[in-house]
């Protein structure tokens, strides 16, 4: 059996993180010694850890309680439970996506002022011939400009 304040170190969070998951009836399943406080078992750090999981993954906690109410009712929930990990994957991946899209961008503004810095000024880069800007680079600046080819080397 552990508290609160044990819990909250294995987790490494802190103790009122536990307690707000508590308010918000995300703990169901933890019980509570005969003065009121939490006790938490070992099988109760899983069940802390896929909340963890699944607010990293973007899981809001309305939807984190309504997984434990449905895991709580047993083996008829499945398909929802199932239903509700692939949403949230799907969602992930959407965000991931995005992500990777805002790297490729920002991996090409640092390629273009290293550039210009290898250059001496910014003009220089934006009078590079195609040729000589590399091929990722390229497939970026395009979709950074919605304007005709000949336009394009004028991006900044």
């Amino acid at each position: 059996m552990y508290t609160v304040g044990e819990m909250a170190q294995m987790l490494h969070v802190p103790a009122s993180t536990l307690r707000y998951y508590d308010k918000q009836g995300l703990l169901p399943f933890v019980e509570r010694s005969p003065g009121g406080i939490r006790v938490f078992k070992e099988s109760d750090l899983e069940w802390l850890r896929i909340i963890e999981c699944m607010k990293k993954a973007g899981m809001p906690l309305k939807d984190i309680r309504t997984y434990i109410e449905l895991a709580m009712q047993g083996d008829t929930t499945i398909n929802e439970r199932l239903a509700m990990f692939r949403r949230q994957q799907d969602a992930l991946r959407a965000k991931m996506q995005q992500l990777q899209d805002t790297m490729q961008v920002l991996e090409y503004k640092c390629w273009y002022y290293e550039t210009a810095q290898k250059l001496g000024s910014v003009d220089a880069v934006k009078k590079l011939p195609p040729e000589k800007i590399p091929a990722e680079m390229q497939a970026v600046k395009a979709q950074l400009c919605d304007c005709p080819e000949n336009e394009k080397a004028t991006l900044v």
